[in-house]
């Protein structure tokens, strides 16, 4: 796994703490309620991810060639799911946001039974969404 960013060194670290799955559900549950809220003007449709059973809205900010998203969702599970994504890849500017492994950082988090198949295609339809944002020329 390439270097990580310090947010998600300590996130690793905290999920390892969590003795069992039910400390780790707990544990991201709580990291979803963390996320900054959208306003309600950013939760529109050109910030909307496709490809998500759920509505999720993402945000991403260029500053210095260092990335910054803010995401949010309705679902209580997907917003700590978000939550621990954006810790993973917040910081990183474009080449190294697009070689972040999805797959490899919910396992190292011990969260990979979380990643049901719909919820999976979800988040890499988060992570396309932005690297595509990281792509573009503005």
């Amino acid at each position: 796994m390439n270097a990580l960013p310090a947010a998600a060194q300590r996130t690793r670290e905290a999920f390892a703490q969590a003795g069992g799955w039910e400390q780790r559900a707990r544990l991201l549950m709580r990291w979803g309620e963390k996320l900054e809220p959208l306003a309600d003007a950013e939760r529109s449709d050109t910030n909307r991810v496709h490809g998500c059973e759920s509505l999720v809205w993402l945000v991403g900010e260029l500053h210095d060639g260092i990335w910054t998203f803010r995401a949010a969702s309705e679902a209580r599970l997907l917003r700590g799911l978000l939550a621990v994504l954006l810790e993973r890849v917040n910081g990183l500017a474009s080449a190294e946001l697009a070689r972040v492994d999805m797959a490899d950082w919910f396992e190292s988090l011990g969260l990979s039974r979380q990643l049901s198949p719909s919820r999976s295609n979800g988040l890499n339809a988060v992570l396309k969404r932005m690297r595509e944002l990281a792509a573009s020329p503005d």
